[in-house]
């Protein structure tokens, strides 16, 4: 009978329990259940047989960031090493939580790990009544212990990749749609509410943030005369639009309001020149951050439309592991999905439909164009997250192609090889020229590796080929029944005797022919 041992892991140590006769208990599973919170009835099960604290919290945070990865860490391993190092002669058996850690302790120490069946209720009831049964531990300083760590587990989690973080993309080109729609919303409140006053504007400044500029300075129509025309030329950049302003703000049709409604429509107006403002500034801060984490997305697609792909993707790390026919469609789940229920066509583009080169293709090779798009950003994504320093070289060499590309299906003029740009790239960004007498090198291994193929799968068929023999002679068959049609007909037509195939056939007929006589 093997002994069960379960590991237990604590923000103070690792600790091993020492569980009598698992075996009948497992057999008793819901009563195990129901029993786990009576520490008295627990106890006589569970024991404490080996414990060992951690020495500083920076070796706790180590080891737990070693374990929640499926690693084995140091301390454990010379931990459970020295305990099943003196129980050689019996069997044991160590229950633990995680099935990844256990083939890793398995695979180092050679102790049979087990995840399943009693286990996970026995380490439910050790978590409940750890500072009971560990001597010198109360409730109070295992709080303390497992918060201190917590904290500083999710802090080590929060700060991974801080110099190459792409969370405030995300949340910035978020804030960034939030703010268009807002705007939009807001410049046409304005309209409908000024109109009622200056209705003519509308028509002169069409733009929501020149005219809610516009209608915070002119306020009350009445007051607007030709002294103020050099200060609504600096606002509307245009001599003749504000010209044209004061003679309509003279002849306007709109209604008199009050003082008290014009105050509130001036408010309402540099709120939305304000939010304008921000936009702007967000879409610099935008500019930059992409320009330190992904700028061969960016200078390749853009500042938005790249930041859009890291949001819906997650991650630049997970864009990074996308297919190019996923990085294609991405943002159109619905639609392709959709398409998958009713069998009709698939989409061909998502996100990336928003990018100048498909509005600059034509109708017939947008899906082509938006194919080699989706390739070339998967490229680059991959370059900005793996690459140590970050450059901007390989992206301006992929927006490359895709423009010859796209003169190559408006014009037909054939476009550089994908090996000849990357060489490009990497000697302007390395400094390095890559010589041809490398490709040279390059291409006689690869001759020499398809050889090597080619002589194995060779020597596969003539041992496949023997194989085949030796079975059909155990089996009492002649030479004959091992060929197949197409080997006997190549033999025969090599030693001239290709027409012996038929004049068997013709035999066999003719015997046939005389049964059905004799009958």
């Amino acid at each position: 009978m093997a002994n069960l041992y379960v590991l237990y892991e604590h923000a103070a140590g690792f600790a091993l329990f020492s569980v009598k006769e698992f075996e009948e208990i497992s057999m008793f599973l819901p009563q195990v259940e129901s029993s786990v919170t009576d520490f008295g009835k627990f106890n006589s099960i569970v024991k404490l047989a080996a414990f060992t604290p951690f020495k500083t919290a920076i070796a706790a945070l180590e080891n737990i960031n070693a374990i929640s990865e499926g690693i084995v860490p140091q301390d454990l391993l010379v931990f459970l090493d020295d305990f099943f190092g003196k129980l050689k002669k019996k069997k044991c058996q160590l229950g633990i939580a995680d099935a990844k850690l256990g083939a890793a302790i398995s695979e180092a120490i050679g102790v049979q790990c087990s995840h399943f069946g009693v286990v996970p209720e026995i380490i439910r009831g050790i978590r409940f009544h750890f500072h009971k049964l560990v001597k010198g531990f109360t409730a109070i300083s295992a709080g303390v212990a497992q918060l201190g760590l917590g904290h500083s587990y999710s802090r080590a989690k929060v700060k991974f990749n801080v110099n190459r973080s792409d969370n405030m993309i995300i949340q910035s080109i978020a804030l960034l749609d939030q703010l268009d729609k807002d705007v939009n919303t807001f410049s046409m409140r304005i309209r409908e509410w000024y109109s009622y006053h200056f209705p003519e504007l509308v028509k002169i400044i069409p733009e929501n943030y020149l005219f809610a500029k516009t209608a915070k300075f002119i306020k009350d129509r009445k007051s607007l005369t030709d002294d103020k025309l050099e200060e609504l030329e600096e606002i509307v950049m245009d001599s003749s639009k504000a010209k044209a302003i004061i003679d309509a703000a003279k002849m306007s049709m709109g209604m008199d309001i009050s003082i008290i409604d014009l105050m509130n429509i001036e408010m309402f107006a540099e709120r939305v020149v304000k939010l304008s403002e921000y936009r702007q500034k967000l879409s610099t801060y935008l500019h930059n951050k992409m320009t330190s984490v992904a700028p061969n997305l960016q200078s390749l697609i853009g500042d938005q439309v790249g930041a859009r792909l890291i949001s819906h993707a997650g991650s630049l790390t997970n864009l990074a592991k996308y297919p190019a026919s996923t990085v294609q469609i991405l943002g159109a789940e619905k639609a392709l999905f959709r398409a998958l229920k009713t069998r009709s066509n698939t989409p061909k583009y998502g996100l990336i439909y928003h990018s100048s080169f498909i509005g600059r293709a034509g109708l017939k090779n947008k899906g082509r164009i938006s194919r080699f798009l989706a390739n070339k950003c998967s490229i680059a994504s991959r370059i900005d997250c793996f690459l140590e320093q970050p450059t901007s070289v390989f992206g301006e060499s992929l927006k490359a192609q895709v423009e010859e590309r796209l003169k190559f299906y408006e014009t037909g003029e054939i476009p550089r090889k994908n090996i000849e740009v990357m060489k490009e790239a990497i000697q302007s960004a390395t400094g390095t020229a890559i010589t041809d007498e490398a490709t040279i090198e390059d291409a006689q291994t690869l001759k020499k590796k398809n050889k090597k193929r080619k002589r194995n799968h060779a020597e596969e068929e003539e041992e496949g080929n023997d194989v085949s023999g030796t079975v059909a002679k155990q089996n009492g068959a002649n030479d004959e029944t091992i060929l197949t049609e197409g080997q006997s007909n190549s033999i025969l037509a090599a030693n001239g005797d290709s027409d012996e195939l038929p004049k068997k056939k013709k035999k066999k007929k003719n015997k046939n022919k005389n049964k059905e006589q004799s009958t």
